[in-house]
């Protein structure tokens, strides 16, 4: 999850909410208007929501190499355990 820069500024930043024994409940975005004290701090690594959709989409066509990979692992280890 990337720190994301809406059109008006606001910022959206990646969260994860744990339990107490340190289990992961959920992933969402909480958002920091420019008036927010940590707004300098997250804006050096935010992105535009465009270059977000430009990463997710570059990743989407270069990842078939590993999925082939990856897809060739788990039938291994499949038929390890039969």
């Amino acid at each position: 999850m990337y720190v994301i820069r809406l059109e008006d500024g606001t910022l959206r930043i990646p969260h994860s909410l744990t339990s107490g024994d340190g289990r992961l409940i959920g992933n969402a975005y909480v958002e920091l208007a420019p008036s927010d004290p940590d707004y300098e701090r997250w804006l050096p690594e935010s992105i535009t929501e465009e270059q977000e959709a430009e990463r997710r989409r570059r990743w989407q066509e270069e990842n078939d190499d590993l999925e082939r990979e990856f897809l060739a692992f788990k039938e291994s280890q499949a038929n390890s355990e039969r």
